[in-house]
């Protein structure tokens, strides 16, 4: 390769160093710095030339060129020539130097490149440094810069230059008259300080052993003069800082005595800095050393200095560490540091300072003072170990803080103190009482909405779990605190304030316990009368069950309590042991596996009672006991504000004292409860209940004596005579005791034991409790009904009487409806209600009558008051007091009579009215319970409705022809009861309706004894309804309804057809379904007549439906609408045309059943496609006034008899008629889809239809489209093509049909799905669609044609003859005005080379003209018809005979090759396949061989097209086209690598291919390359990329001997212009390539 063009893309590579792409600027770099490691000296070269040659470069640029010389010194140094060496130097130097003013960037890299070789090349760089380094001449800012970076990077080799430096540097320093040159020199003091302290500390490395720190002292000293009496006074604090910071490693450097002489002076101004300053850090640092220096030479001075430096490290350690920022953090370790250092020389002041501190008034610095106190107990333990009392005294001031951030502190020092012995000291249980307080804290309390804004802000929660942690750590690795705490923290288990820390007490008890017991230590057994502070065994049995009862409560206490139980029982009585060894592990398992919310309570802490127990049982001492029983009514007091805890300790006394033989024990104990019961609160009341129950079974006389002797005492008696008018404050008191009391009572009945408690009921407890029966308070209602219950519990039966008062006169009959309305609903035990009624049934034959509203009520109250009772044979579960046991025979009694006595009632109030309204007022009590859902109740209503019908006949005097109005409505209600599932429910009803009848008869004139054929036919009748199969139900429904038919005068059938429709709903299903058959028979005998209520009644059962739940009588309500289609088809479909779109539910479930009868089906279907096909499907509407353009808006009336087929063909029953209409079907469906994609529902979509009610909201699954989708669908599953239906749901075709953009595919999709699956199908179905052709509305002929268009896809087309009718309609389409109606017949003619191949040598003239005009077509805005005119003859070409193509070959590649690089991926993805397919009719020709070589390139570069087809496609191409290349190892890479679904590594594939084209068409090099050059202009930046990419490789791969075949110029120029390219991806692959020129 020519040196030239190496220089001239590096130079391009430099130019373009300073990109503004940062990706483009690294790859340049990566370039240059790969050529620049080729050919170091060369690239070098140019650097330093472009630099020269540009004296006016922007400053970016320059820096970058400057790093990459850096970068390639740093890698090459050593390949580089010494003398390229010395110019480099000369060039950083330079460029270092220009400019008199500091410029950063520029210089630093400059910098930076002296540095790089100073590491190998230091006596060259000091010779070049120095030189602008002279003595009287204040140097460059960088050259000091320069000193100071080398002293850092090269110590060994800068030490031994340092002498001479520091003696030029010394008369400069008062010259430096700037700010920045202060700074630099500073900061090169502070360097070179740090280097010479880092040399001293390694002379065994170093090359010069001999040097010492006093070869520098007096240079350092004199430095150190000037910054401290000048510079350190500066204003500008970033200098301040930088001085502070140099002074700090020159303090180590100084002689002692120049050092002690400066302390006085140094330390005050170095403490003064902390005011000017706001970054700390540097001051601490350094006065650390100073602090360091002074120190190791054994400083006097520094004692006057102890004060202020304690002051100001006291304020420096109290400012807040923000943990986020790094350089707070390490401020306060340097601060920290001091003190330690402090520490070593003044311990005695430094500790005091710091006690002293912990008790100032500032939260702050008892934190910072703290924080000091840990670090010293951590850090210097020697100095320590004589204050560790001083400092267990002195820290009891900061226990007592209130602030948690204090606290959090203390702990920490804690922690600190444990580790270090202090706690076994006297006071060190403070300090672990301390932890044990903090671990008890509450939950931290914040206001709704109020939450902590200090950063810092320690919550309680955070400070707790702290203090668990240090005392879980106490236990665990604090060996020497094992004695402390043991048996120590036993103390704080008992004491409710401490009640939070349970858990983690009882956790770490635990651990020591099991260790001491396990290493078998001897204080492991707790003598509880030394350690006299200790709770004793029984508290700490009581407290630990007590926890174990709520588990969850206080942070999860039970299970550590009672595993503490278990570790302890040695303790609490060696008896114990072995019991707690079984059930505690059980008891805890148990625990494990509940959750608070899982967790039964009241299982739960039975078995702890039942522990208890079997614990006692085991123990088996009774003075244990005894004592047990004392002290736990003790320690009652202390669960006063945890009641449930309370209760349950209530219990456990109970238990303990059922062991107890002490009876004195026993009785003191009961009295203490009682007396000292909070009586006021219920859950305290229950549990002292509890406890004196559970007594009770050992001690039933000692605690009935006791309740009894309660009862009598003081606390009882209130104030007699004229006192009692002033009402006792206490009453209240004395209420709730007295509940107590009754409560006490039920639980001893309860635990009493069974023989004894008998004779007790009676003489002790009801006679105790009954003196309350009639308290008005609340509370002892309550307490009386659950001791009552309580004691029903305990005994199966209680005998009790009760009377009651029977009171007449005027005001009777309202106290006897209060009677009636105070019994108990759900039972009668009492023949209040029969008596009640009896005397009412007299009362109302008295004068003056009820008023209208009074015999309602009366009415009303009898009816709910009897008829609402349990069936007769229900066991009376809960009675009241004192009211007698009724055996069933007396129940029965009871019952019957309180019938009766309805009866009576009923009658006389029917004898003052007897006429159809009289009837009514009593029937509609009663009507509502005829359909009650319990059936005794429905049989109650029936019987009494069938004696009063029975009494209304008997004593019916017609004396002239009244109406009997209400016939109709009482056989609505009655007829349906004829299928009650209660036999005599039914009998009831067919005798109702025999009554019924012949009073009609009685009304229509007939005599009393007249006995009617067709009325008598219900006797025989109702002996059927003893048979419950359904069938013969329905058969006696059936002539029943022709019975009533046949009786019912005209104006009365609306009134019963009406109720019938109303008992669809009925409560009983078999009743329902009768008033279905009913209705149906009724219709069918009459409906003929009913025109005029065709519509009425088809929305009313429009509305039942909404409510029917039983499928049958959906199915006999679809019965009665198809029976009045056929009695009035054309008005039901009027009607239901009619209603609001879209349909609710039920309007399709009406729809649905028009399926049922195939030959009325078919009908409907046929009036229905008519209308369809003629009617218009949309019109087009101005969008708004403002905007132009249409809308296409929907007819209402097809749209709805869309929706009416579609629910038609829903029904089963309709398939008959569908399979015969289906071609019919399926052509109107396709058409009207056709004609509804894209289309809107109109605004006012019902208007048009009857407005019975207003328009439904249109509900958001509706639209035009999706109905004709779903129609269409639902035809295709009812004609049974699920072989159809179902490839069309997987493929979601049903959706893009709906799509305007994309229904041509879902019609696709369905030409495709009917062409594999219903082909026999088809020729009917083309017959009827291929009149649509010609059809007005393109949107018909696009369905169409893409419908024919798919069908030539199969070759069903061939098989069933349709190819030429299919053939000829698209050639028609040829030629069509529709755009995509052209293009899809295109499509079409292509289709038939897959659908029948055979055929395609046939119509070959055909198909290529018509393919060759489409890729020539010019109306075509999206080139959609080029597109499928190239797509078409690539599947032609794979069928046509060689001799049809052959002279076509060149012509149709000349076409295809402009497409190539076309804007359109679709075109561009087509030709390219087209390409591909061309292939095989020209192999073999030399001609076609040149034309492949002629595309090779664009292929390939279009394997990185954006897009991903037109990437397969070239996969494709490029396979095919692979043997034609003329190469086998490019055969085999293509066939190899090239697969569309494979990923390609684009770079690694070009790579290869080029070392390939190298070899096998060194020939063709120059073409190649060329043709890869022109493609640096295309329009897709991935190509332009590609192409870069490719000549990289080229070139890289290239042999030396072949470069004479390239352009290098074409080359070059080519790459540099892509390197200026707008695409940073381009300007990136261009740098790379360049990188190749080596």
């Amino acid at each position: 390769m020519e040196e030239s063009d190496v220089e001239q893309v590096t130079l391009a590579l430099l130019d373009s160093a300073n990109d503004k792409d940062p990706v483009v600027r690294e790859q340049v770099r990566k370039s240059i710095l790969t050529l620049g490691k080729q050919q170091p000296n060369k690239v070098l070269s140019m650097c330093q030339d472009y630099l020269v040659k540009h004296p006016k470069l922007i400053v970016g640029h320059r820096v970058v060129i400057l790093q990459t010389i850096e970068l390639i010194v740093k890698t090459k140094i050593d390949d580089i020539s010494y003398l390229k060496i010395k110019s480099i130097i000369s060039l950083a130097s330079d460029e270092m130097t220009r400019s008199k003013d500091v410029v950063p960037d520029w210089q630093q890299a400059a910098s930076n490149i002296l540095v790089a070789v100073g590491n190998k090349y230091i006596n060259d760089i000091m010779e070049e440094i120095l030189s602008k380094f002279q003595p009287g001449i204040l140097p460059h800012f960088f050259v000091v810069q320069t000193l100071a970076s080398l002293s850092e990077s090269n110590v060994y080799g800068m030490v031994p230059f340092l002498n001479a430096i520091l003696g030029t540097m010394l008369p400069m320093l008062g010259m430096a008259k700037q700010d920045n040159m202060k700074w630099v020199f500073s900061s090169a003091l502070s360097h070179f300080s740090e280097s010479i302290l880092e040399y001293l500390a390694n002379l065994d490395k170093a090359p010069d052993p001999t040097v010492r720190k006093d070869t520098f002292s007096s240079e350092i000293y004199a430095a150190y003069d000037i910054l401290y009496c000048s510079w350190l006074q500066s204003r500008e604090s970033k200098l301040r800082l930088t001085v502070a910071e140099a002074v700090g490693p020159m303090s180590h450097l100084m002689a002692h005595d120049k050092l002690e002489e400066q302390l006085p002076k140094l330390i005050p101004t170095i403490l003064s800095l902390y005011k000017k300053n706001t970054e700390h850090y540097v001051i601490s640092k350094s006065l650390c050393q100073v602090l360091d220096a002074s120190v190791n030479m054994g400083s006097r001075v520094l004692e006057t200095q102890i004060d202020s430096l304690l002051t100001t490290l006291n304020q420096q350690v109290c400012a807040p560490v923000d943990y986020s920022n790094p350089l707070t953090v390490k401020n306060h370790n340097e601060v920290l540091r001091c003190f330690s250092i402090l520490a070593n020389t003044f311990p005695d002041r430094l500790v005091m300072f710091v006690l002293q501190k912990l008790e100032n008034s500032n939260e702050r610095i008892r934190m910072g003072s703290l924080a000091v106190l840990r670090h010293l107990i951590n850090s210097s333990t020697s100095i320590m170990e004589s204050k560790k009392l001083l400092i267990l005294a002195s820290i009891r001031q900061p226990l007592a803080d209130h602030s948690n951030k204090v606290k959090k502190r203390v702990v920490q020092v804690i922690s600190a103190m444990a580790h270090h012995g202090y706690l076994e000291l006297e006071g060190g249980d403070l300090l672990v009482k301390f932890i044990i307080q903090h671990c008890a804290l509450p939950d931290t309390y914040y206001r709704p909405g109020q939450r902590p804004s200090d950063p810092e802000e320690v919550t309680n929660e955070a400070l707790r779990s702290m203090c668990d942690n240090t005392l879980h750590l106490f236990t665990t690795t604090v060996g020497r605190l094992t004695d402390v705490l043991w048996p120590m923290l036993l103390y704080y288990l008992t004491p409710g304030q401490y009640s939070n820390a349970t858990a983690p007490l009882c956790k770490s008890l635990t651990l020591l316990g099991t260790k001491k017991r396990a290493s078998q230590e001897p204080n492991f057994n707790i003598d509880f009368n030394e350690h006299v502070n200790l709770p004793s065994p029984h508290i700490l049995m009581v407290r630990l069950l007590v926890n174990g009862s709520f588990p969850f409560r206080s942070r999860g206490h039970g299970a550590p309590s009672l595993s503490l139980l278990n570790v302890i029982s040695p303790n609490i009585h060696p008896n114990a042991e072995t019991l707690w060894e079984k059930e505690i592990p059980a008891l805890l398992s148990y625990l494990e596996e509940s959750t608070p919310e899982t967790l039964d309570n009241k299982k739960w802490e039975e078995s702890l009672l039942q522990f208890l127990a079997k614990s006692l049982v085991a123990i088996a001492d009774d003075k244990w006991s005894c004592q047990l029983a004392i002290e736990a009514t003790r320690y009652l007091s202390t669960y006063n504000q945890s009641l449930e805890e309370k209760s349950f300790l209530y219990r456990c006394i109970g238990v303990t004292l059922q062991q107890c033989s002490n009876k004195e024990v026993v009785q003191k104990q009961l009295q203490e409860m009682l007396i000292s019961a909070r009586h006021n609160d219920a859950i305290e009341r229950a549990g002292v209940a509890m406890g004196i129950g559970l007594c009770a079974s050992s001690h039933l006389d000692a605690t009935l004596a006791k309740l009894d002797d309660f009862g009598k005492s003081d606390a009882f008696k209130k104030a007699s005579g004229i006192f009692s008018l002033l009402k006792d404050k206490n009453d209240l008191d004395v209420e709730k005791m007295k509940s107590t009391l009754i409560l006490c009572y039920g639980y001893v009945a309860l635990h009493a034991p069974e023989d004894q408690i008998l004779s007790r009921i009676d003489s002790d407890i009801l006679r105790s409790i009954s003196k309350h029966f009639n308290t008005k308070d609340l509370t002892m209602k309550l307490s009386l009904i659950q001791s009552v219950g309580l004691i029903a519990r305990a005994i199966s039966t209680v005998v009790r009487n009760q009377g009651y008062m029977f009171v007449r006169k005027q005001e009777l009959m309202g106290v006897m409806m209060d009677f009636i309305k105070a019994e108990p609903t759900d039972a009668m035990r009492t023949p209040v209600r029969h008596l009640v009624m009896t005397t009412c049934a007299n009362l109302i034959n008295l004068e003056p009558a009820l008023t209208e509203n009074e015999n309602f009520d009366m009415l009303r109250t009898c009816l709910n008051g009897v008829y609402g009772l349990p069936p007769v044979n229900t066991p009376d579960k809960d009675r009241g007091k004192d009211e007698e046991v009724l055996e069933p025979q007396q129940r029965e009694e009871l019952y019957k009579d309180t019938f009766n006595a309805l009866q009576e009632l009923l009658r006389n109030i029917l004898a003052r009215d007897l006429s159809p309204d009289g009837l009514q007022s009593v029937f509609k009590h009663i009507e509502e319970w005829l359909s009650s859902g319990q059936g005794h109740e429905r049989e109650r209503a029936m019987n009494t409705t069938a004696h009063i019908l029975e009494f209304y006949f008997n004593n019916l005097h017609v004396k002239n022809m009244v109406t009997f109005h209400n016939l109709g409505s009482l056989l609505g209600r009655l007829a349906p009861r004829c299928t009650d599932p209660n036999p005599l429910v039914r009998r009831a009803a067919i005798d109702c309706i025999y009554t019924l009848l012949y009073i009609q008869l009685r009304y229509e004139g007939f005599s009393l004894d007249y006995k009617d054929d067709s009325v008598e036919r219900l006797i025989t009748l109702r002996e059927s309804m003893d048979n419950p199969d359904h069938s013969v139900l329905y058969k006696t429904c059936s002539e029943l309804a022709k019975i009533i038919s046949k009786r019912l005068p005209q104006q009365q059938l609306n009134t019963l057809i009406f109720m019938l429709i109303e008992g669809l709903v009925d409560s009983q299903s078999n009743c329902s379904r009768a008033s279905s058959v009913l209705l149906n028979t009724l219709l069918k005998n009459r409906g003929a007549g009913l025109q005029d209520l065709v519509s009425e009644m088809l929305e009313v059962l429009h509305i039942r439906l909404q409510m029917i739940s039983e499928e049958q009588v959906k199915v006999s309500v679809a019965q009665s609408i198809l029976i009045l289609a056929t009695q009035h088809l054309q008005t039901v479909i009027n009607t239901l045309i009619s209603y609001p779109l879209p349909f609710d539910s039920w309007s399709c479930e009406m729809w649905i059943a028009l399926g049922a009868d195939s030959k009325l089906a078919s009908q409907i279907m046929e009036m229905l496609m008519e209308k369809l096909n003629i009617m218009v499907p949309y019109v087009d509407k101005k969008e708004s006034m403002m905007r132009g353009g249409l809308t296409k808006v929907a007819t209402s009336h097809p749209l709805a008899m869309t929706c009416a087929l579609k629910e038609m063909m829903l029904n089963g029953q309709s398939q008959e008629a569908v399979v015969s209409l289906f071609p019919q079907l399926f052509s109107s469906l396709l058409v009207r889809l056709g004609s509804s994609v894209g289309v809107t529902l109109p605004k006012d979509i019902n208007s048009s239809g009857t407005n019975r009610k207003s328009p439904t909201k249109l509900s958001a699954g509706f639209d035009v489209c999706g109905v004709a989708v779903e129609a269409l669908r639902i035809l295709l599953a009812r004609a049974q093509l699920d072989h159809v239906v179902k490839p069309l749901d997987q493929e979601g075709a049903w959706d893009k049909m709906k799509d305007p953009q994309q229904h041509i595919t879902g019609v696709t999709l369905l030409a495709r799905a009917m062409a594999k699956h219903a082909g026999p199908r088809l020729p009917a179905i083309v017959e009827c669609l291929c009149p649509c052709l010609n059809n007005i509305y393109e949107c018909q002929r696009v369905t169409i044609t893409a419908f024919f268009s798919e069908l030539l896809n199969h070759h069903v087309v061939t098989e069933l003859m349709m190819m030429d009718v299919l053939m000829n309609n698209m050639m028609e389409r040829i030629s069509d005005p529709s755009c995509t109606v052209r293009m899809l017949a295109v499509r079409g003619l292509g289709n038939i080379a897959v659908g029948s191949p055979e055929k395609v040598n046939k119509y070959a003239k055909e198909l290529l003209a018509a393919m060759s005009s489409g890729m020539e077509e010019k109306d075509d805005p999206g080139k959609r018809i080029t597109l499928e005119a190239m797509s078409g003859l690539s599947k032609v070409l794979l069928y046509l005979d060689k001799k049809n193509v052959q002279l076509l070959v060149v012509y149709i590649f000349m076409k295809i090759k402009p497409f190539l690089e076309s804007e359109n991926d679709e075109i561009r993805c087509a030709s390219i396949m087209l390409l591909g397919n061309l292939s095989k009719f020209g192999s073999g020709e030399p001609v076609f061989k040149d034309q492949i070589h002629n595309v090779l390139v664009s292929l390939l570069l279009h394997l990185s097209d954006p897009n991903l087809q037109v990437v397969k496609a070239c996969k494709y191409a490029m396979r095919v086209c692979a043997p034609v290349v003329g190469s086998e190892l490019i055969t085999t890479m293509f066939q190899n690598h090239l697969h569309e679904d494979k990923s390609l590594h684009y770079g690694e594939f070009i790579n290869d291919l080029t070392k390939y084209i190298i070899q096998d068409f060194p020939g063709m090099l120059n073409f190649y390359h060329i043709t890869v050059i022109q493609f640096f202009k295309s329009n897709w930046a991935e190509v332009r990329a590609g192409a870069a990419m490719f000549i990289g490789f080229l070139l890289g791969n290239l042999p030396e001997e072949l470069f004479s075949h390239i352009n290098m110029g074409s080359v070059t120029k080519g790459l540099v212009m892509l390197l200026q390219d707008p695409d940073p991806v381009v300007r990136v692959k261009a740098a790379e390539a360049m990188g190749h020129f080596h």
